[in-house]
């Protein structure tokens, strides 16, 4: 018969010794002297609490309520049990390391990025025998209850103790090994294998655990210890306070959690706007956000219903940042590389190739599942409707089910499982509109069947991050790289070893100079930010003008780049690009990835090119092109654009020193405007069309009034679509475009509607104008609603709108409502 964990019958059988497996366990147990327990003051009902929680930590990393006999749990229970074969087999207890791949004994640790290897593989030790205690505690697995198992276990922890992870020993290398890594993979093991482990060892282990985490780690919110940071600390210092039976140490991670919530104005952490920033000058939703999100859900789990539970009202500012800022990053089930920082260069590792490749598809899943998770502490309408986004993600990710996601652990796998398997629960189809988030340079614009997203760079948000020897060529990546995913196609683009293989320096939308850069160029961990100030835009959260100020990394380059987001398209403006680098200068238009085989059809004004490889050709004349799969191209009034097929090369170990060395090869197709070797206000125009067909795009190629292009200039740039009652303008300087005449810098986007109205949005992206006079050359009868900021509105013939201190409103766009005359 099937024996179906439930919660209460997983926690009373893994209370027992052995998960309750009988005498044999129990029997040959390691020296099973009592395991810490609480001193003599403490009572029998705070023992019981310390149990519980004990309890409910297996739980929450072992998974609940999924049969170890029915799939996908069946297989993935036996592939944890085949590993942790493979691990316990090579696993050799030498003076320096606990397997021989994984020498942690730093021959010279004053030698800082040296040691940064030795330290992570002392953390990947702790991690494999977190993997072995997985195996024993979990059904299934061929290795349940396992004594020699258990064994190896024992000895794993004594050596690691003995040789390296103890009180005595100075740290090397580099800090997060020792105070999260480490110890997290050691005080899961300590909860799972508690019953098999002596009072003497677990005191020990927490000595350890007290040396490297101290409280004053977390005595302030500074430094290594905010954001997701502080909650890996927390999460340390709570498990050390379960395992040990310390109060203290469980009330301290509580209280240290709460500089967590509340919204920052600068450095780490979260913005009203839904910006996530960590190191300081990083957007990073997608990887430390994810492990912030995960963190606090587990840690609100663990805690709900005890002495020690999380009430910070604060609290709520996370919950409210699941739709506020993780959603508009998450897209059938892959989460936008634009967020996710040096976590876009893991892919499959060389020191353990059991590693599957990270991408989007793989870094979104386990955001799926924490938000899944954080549902359970969050009110009834947020969980039901958070779990309708992730029926509504999983079930779009054809690229890459969820469910057959080889990376995800079984506890994420099963509350995934949980919500594809309630039927009282419906998908929630992804909303459409665009997103501005001004403090960390980015914008999400999505439309039913596609969403892209653009990544800019400025004085407080850094090109691109690189350091620990990861993302060692994404420099360009700030300099407006432009992101777009179809909902049904082209979702592979950025999966399917994109970063290894494609040209960094022709990265879709981005203008740069093919100046040669050195690996890592720029410094470490987000140190080189672009001396501008102009970055962000306008937008009435449908449509958008958005504008980035560009400065080339370590390079003369100097560009003004627009994009104005509409309902089917992105019109893309470059001018003023000015460089005396000596090397050629170019804008990308994109750079798709055709995957191995690179067969998509490339049609340029009805004529279709080439499929062969490689194959390269100027394009004088270019009206509109388009690629198979992909989607259209539009160049108003033509251009001259280069083409090229090439199936490139590339390691992951080329961009992250602890990749893997197996050469990849993956076929382009490219498309980009060549400003030369010297160029001087040079400029570039055209149409992106996610999705359209061949027809569509000669359709829209041939409907030349559809689009007016008003300015493309050093000065400004601006664009109108009357069919949509669309204007945008970007007044890099004052001036007059069209019907809009600016008296300072700013970005105004207007939005005419079929019902007489008209929104009309402006901001302040360089957050410095303490004034600003608009004028609109168009007939306006009244002002029905304006912000605090317009301190007077003219109407009649014109508009003229005067604004007041703009500086303080952090870019973010003032949205007037008028009736036209």
């Amino acid at each position: 018969m099937t024996t179906r964990w439930s919660r209460r019958g997983f926690l009373a059988a893994s209370s027992g010794t052995a998960l309750a497996l009988g005498a044999h366990g129990a029997a040959d147990a390691a020296p099973a002297a009592p395991s810490v327990r609480p001193g003599p003051a403490a009572t029998t009902e705070a023992v019981d609490e310390f149990a519980t929680l004990r309890a409910t930590w297996r739980t929450l990393i072992l998974g609940e309520g999924f049969s170890p006999t029915a799939e996908p749990f069946k297989s993935r229970l036996a592939d944890l049990g085949t590993t942790a074969s493979g691990l316990r087999s090579t696993m050799a207890p030498a003076t320096g390391s606990l397997w021989p791949d994984l020498v942690y004994a730093d021959p010279d640790p004053d030698t800082d990025q040296e040691s940064y290897g030795f330290s992570g593989n002392l953390n990947t030790s702790y991690t494999r025998l977190a993997t072995l205690a997985q195996a024993y505690s979990q059904q299934g697995t061929g290795l349940t209850g396992d004594s020699a198992l258990r064994d190896a276990i024992v000895t794993g922890l004594d050596h690691l103790h003995d040789e390296v992870y103890n009180a005595a020993q100075t740290r090397y290398g580099n800090w997060y090994s020792w105070q999260i890594g480490a110890p997290q993979a050691l005080l899961d093991v300590c909860v799972l294998m508690y019953d098999q482990l002596s009072a003497a060892r677990i005191s020990g282990y927490l000595a350890a655990v007290d040396h490297f985490v101290p409280d004053s780690a977390v005595a302030a919110y500074t430094g290594t210890s905010t954001g997701a940071n502080r909650v890996d600390l927390c999460r340390v210092l709570a498990l050390r306070g379960v395992v040990g039976a310390n109060a203290a140490k469980i009330a301290l991670a509580r209280d240290a959690l709460s500089p967590v919530f509340p919204y920052v104005s600068s450095g780490d952490g979260l913005y009203t706007d839904g910006s996530f920033i960590q190191h300081t000058t990083v957007p990073y939703t997608g990887s430390y956000g994810s492990v912030m999100l995960g963190g606090l859900g587990i840690l609100f789990a663990l805690l709900a219903g005890s002495t020690w539970a999380v009430t910070d009202a604060g609290r709520q500012i996370v919950f409210d940042a699941v739709e506020k800022a993780w959603a508009p990053f998450l897209y059938n089930g892959l989460v936008m590389d634009g967020v996710s920082g040096r976590a876009v260069s893991r892919g499959v590792s060389a020191s353990d190739p059991r590693h599957v490749q990270q991408d989007d598809h793989l870094r979104g899943h386990p955001i799926l599942a924490s938000i899944v998770l954080l549902g359970q502490g969050a009110s009834s309408t947020e969980n039901a409707r958070w779990r309708g986004l992730v029926k509504g993600w999983m079930q779009r990710d054809y690229y890459s089910p969820p469910l057959s996601d080889p990376s995800l652990g079984l506890t994420s796998l099963s509350r995934l499982k949980g919500v594809q398997d309630d039927t009282s629960v419906s998908a929630i189809a992804e909303p459409t509109g665009h997103r501005l988030f001004t403090n960390m340079a980015r914008a999400t614009h999505r439309r039913p069947g596609w969403a892209a997203s653009i990544s800019m760079a400025d004085r407080r948000i850094t090109y691109y991050e690189t350091g620990n020897g990861e993302n060692l060529r994404g420099w360009h990546t700030g300099s407006g790289m432009l992101y777009w995913w179809g909902d049904t196609y082209a979702n592979g683009q950025y999966s399917d070893a994109f970063w290894p293989t494609v040209d960094p320096y022709r990265l879709p939308g981005v203008t740069a100079s093919r100046k040669a850069l050195a690996d890592g160029a720029g410094g470490d961990w987000g140190a080189s930010l672009p001396d501008v100030n102009w970055v962000g835009g306008a937008t009435d959260g449908q449509r958008a003008a958005i504008g980035q100020y560009l400065k080339g990394l370590q390079s003369t380059l100097l560009a003004k780049k627009s994009w104005f987001c509409l309902d089917d398209a992105i019109v893309c403006l470059g001018a003023g690009i000015t460089c005396t680098d000596g090397t050629a200068v170019e804008s990308t238009v994109d750079n798709r990835n055709l995957g191995p085989t690179g067969n998509s059809a490339f049609t340029v004004n009805g004529a279709v090119k080439p499929a062969t490889y490689p194959w390269s050709a100027t394009l004088s004349g270019t009206s509109w092109a388009h690629i198979a799969g992909h989607g259209g191209y539009v160049f108003p009034g033509g251009a001259t654009v280069k083409a090229l097929r090439e199936a490139r090369d590339g390691r992951w170990s080329d961009i992250n020193k602890g990749g893997s060395t197996t050469v990849l090869n993956r076929k382009y197709l490219t498309m980009y405007v060549d400003h030369g070797t010297a160029p001087s206000a040079a400029t570039y125009a055209y149409t992106l069309m996610p999705g359209a067909s061949v027809a569509q795009t000669q359709a829209r190629a041939a409907a030349t009034t559809w689009l007016t292009v008003l300015a493309n200039t050093d000065d400004q740039q601006g664009v109108s679509v009357p069919s949509l009652g669309f204007t945008g303008v970007n007044f890099w300087f004052a001036g007059t475009v069209g019907t809009l005449t600016a008296s300072k810098p700013c970005s105004v986007m207007i939005s005419e509607k079929s019902d007489g109205t008209a929104v009309v949005c402006v901001s302040d992206p360089m957050r410095a104008q303490s004034g600003l006079t608009l004028t609109w050359s168009r007939a306006v009868a009244s002002v029905t609603s304006k912000p605090s900021t317009v301190t007077s509105a003219t109407t009649g013939s014109a508009l003229t709108l005067t604004f007041g201190d703009l500086g303080a409103t952090a870019g973010v766009t003032q949205k007037i409502t008028v009736k036209l005359g």
